[in-house]
């Protein structure tokens, strides 16, 4: 009878269940059996037998640096037998320089994609079911060798009838249906050890596991990466005036979901370059496209978020390439601002600042000691004081920054670490090509121009009138929910009864005192919207005052009256 529950169980939350047993499997001959035993996870597949682990248990006798180097190791040879999902997991693991040790880490940033080619008649099949259209209708012709493999999408480059180079993204058929089963399977796993062990459990690695679940999704779709290229596009385009970026054109009528067509750029990757000295305009042509996306990181709050060699390309006619928009960043104006007044505070060493911005978006369960969080974030970037601008290195202070959050179990949500994970990004393209970017220089230099654009004379506009919309809306609401409660108690037939000598007089007092201060706010608000849209209007006659600076002044004139009657 226990058989038949546990497993009726495992097949509620796993579908398949040899998966399962096989990835267990792997991680057990990898060394990783006390913990299968310690989570207890063996027990949800009837008469399972752990296999013998290939690696002896040295572990304790190792230094911290070896022992994570061979967790590490260990991880790496699991993920890669177990796959493309397992792949993926690993290199995004490898990005979370906040949650684990350096030495695992750089043992993971060795995972590659190993993924298998799929055959040609397969891709064209694909294409073919995708378009609906005959395959040799669209294309001239198509290289049946890809120029490009990974776990999810398989790259060709192809001939359109007019003779247009253009790139076939493909993506793997039961690619999708593989990925979200190995997905549930993982995060059971991560689950039951996180329970067993408080020290897994600290490291939020679960929360790393459903953000890459987010984001994969998204990444499966390659209709979305279609809408992020079209969206960054147009915003580069409106402010790249030297024609720097050469962001490639989608062709929407043959892309879907599964299928995806954009015009080739024939250029050298990055990573291929070995010596920036024979592109002699790149390095200036590079400081200036960080400015850029800079820009629209932090005035725009859409971004690129995967900036690194392999998705930038030097172009022939000296423009810079840049393809693979799957991951992107997005910023609401809030988050904007949130973003603005933490780099201004690095970069005045403004500890209190830093503290109350980190804790104004990050997540966190217990109150922290917000004393302490101060202390060790100074601590953390002492060796950073004194240092000017150009000597900063970007990715060391980032990940000083959130590895002393993480201590304090304070975490920034997926879209924050996709920021600061794409600022080390720029940083190591540019130290990959041997450029030193600056890129606290740079963002030293735009930021001033960035606050004065999200603190305009529109926004503050903008901002008043939603806190007055908001304010009336409250004066309003109350007194109608006072009302309904205070009916409820009647009806409840619920009594109250506070009746404190010398001090109800002093409670309505305090209590007009309140009203008095929220009304004169209002006021002012009111009023100062009121100049500032009339500050640029030459005004000779009452005609000529703003129709909204009237409204404001209205306003703003009710207010007051209101508030000069409460004291009578």
């Amino acid at each position: 009878m226990n058989i038949v529950k546990t497993g009726i169980g495992i097949t509620k939350t796993i579908k398949n269940v040899a998966r399962f047993k096989e990835i267990l499997s792997v991680f057990a001959r990898h060394g990783f059996d006390e913990f299968i035993l310690k989570s207890n996870l063996h027990s949800y597949i009837p008469n399972f037998v752990i296999p013998k682990s290939r690696f002896k248990n040295e572990d304790e006798n190792l230094s911290d640096y070896d022992f994570w180097k061979s967790v590490g190791f260990r991880l790496r040879s699991s993920f890669e037998e177990l796959g493309p999902s397992f792949i993926k997991v690993g290199q995004l693991l490898s990005t979370r320089e906040d949650i684990f040790d350096p030495a695992l880490i750089q043992e993971l940033k060795k995972l590659q994609d190993k993924a298998k080619p799929i055959s040609f008649d397969t891709a064209k099949s694909v294409i073919t079911n995708s378009i609906g259209k005959d395959f040799d209708e669209i294309f001239a012709s198509v290289e049946s060798t890809p120029i490009g493999v990974a776990s999810i999408g398989v790259v060709y480059k192809a001939k359109l009838k007019d003779g247009t180079d253009v790139v076939l993204k493909v993506r793997r058929p039961n690619i999708k249906k593989t990925i979200l089963n190995d997905f549930e399977i993982i995060k059971f796993i991560v689950s039951k050890i996180e329970k067993a062990s408080a020290e897994v459990r600290y490291l939020g690695v679960s929360r790393a596991i459903n953000d890459f679940f987010k984001s994969i999704q998204l990444e499966l779709n390659f209709l979305f990466e279609a809408n992020n290229n079209q969206k960054l596009k147009k915003n580069i385009e409106e402010i790249d005036s030297e024609g720097i970026f050469k962001i490639p054109s989608i062709y929407r009528e043959l892309s879907s979901e599964e299928v995806l067509v954009m015009e080739f750029l024939d250029g050298t990757p990055f990573n291929d370059i070995e010596n920036i000295e024979e592109f002699p305009v790149l390095r200036e042509k590079l400081e200036k496209g960080v400015k850029l996306f800079l820009h629209t990181m932090l005035a725009d709050g859409f971004f690129h978020a995967d900036l690194h060699g392999g998705n930038f390309f030097h172009l022939k006619n000296d423009q810079i390439g840049l393809i693979d928009f799957g991951l992107v960043g997005v910023l609401s104006k809030k988050n904007r601002t949130n973003l603005v007044a933490i780099l201004f505070a690095v970069l005045t060493n403004n500890y209190e600042n830093l503290v109350f911005e980190f804790l104004d978006v990050a997540d966190y369960e217990g109150i922290p000691d917000q004393d302490l969080l101060v202390r060790d974030l100074r601590d953390a970037l002492l060796p950073f004081i004194g240092m000017s601008v150009q000597e900063i290195d970007a990715t060391a202070l980032t990940h000083s920054i959130v590895s002393t959050l993480s201590r304090h179990e304070i975490y920034l949500p997926r879209e924050w670490f996709i920021i600061f994970r794409a600022i080390m990004t720029l940083d190591g393209v540019g130290k990959s090509l041997g450029i030193d970017l600056n890129i606290f220089e740079i963002i030293d230099s735009e930021i001033h121009g960035i606050m004065n654009e999200l603190m305009s004379k529109e926004s503050m506009i903008e901002e008043a009138a939603w806190l007055g919309r908001d304010t009336i809306s409250s004066i309003r609401v109350i007194p109608r929910h006072l009302k309904w409660i205070l009916r409820e108690f009647a009806k409840r037939k619920y009594t109250f009864d506070l009746n404190i000598n010398g001090v109800n007089n002093e409670v309505k007092k305090l209590t007009k005192s309140v009203y008095y201060f929220a009304l004169i706010l209002l006021t002012s608000v009111f009023f100062f919207s009121g100049a500032l849209i009339a500050k640029d209007v030459a005004v000779q006659s009452f005609k000529d005052i703003p129709f909204l600076t009237t409204i404001c002044w209205s306003l703003s004139l009710i207010s007051f009256i209101r508030a000069s009657m409460i004291f009578r």
